[in-house]
């Protein structure tokens, strides 16, 4: 279960390594996101944050997390 904390993080936290390492999390490549959810996401929040990411990108809502940043 996802809280509203977590939906403000995936709209305003960067990717910290990696191909992709600067981009905000929800903007990361679905086929990416796939490949770690097959190789095993990172521990802790980071790995939560990017499954939630996905499920999100899966589903059809990124658009709902983008109003959310804080540019």
């Amino acid at each position: 279960m996802f809280q509203q904390e977590h939906v403000i993080k995936l709209a305003n936290m960067k990717m910290p390594f990696g191909k992709y390492a600067g981009r905000i999390l929800i903007d990361l490549p679905e086929e990416y996101l796939l490949w770690f959810q097959k190789q095993g996401f990172p521990e802790g929040e980071l790995g939560m944050l990017m499954a939630l990411a996905l499920d999100f990108k899966i589903e059809g809502l990124e658009s709902v997390i983008r109003p959310l940043r804080k540019d």
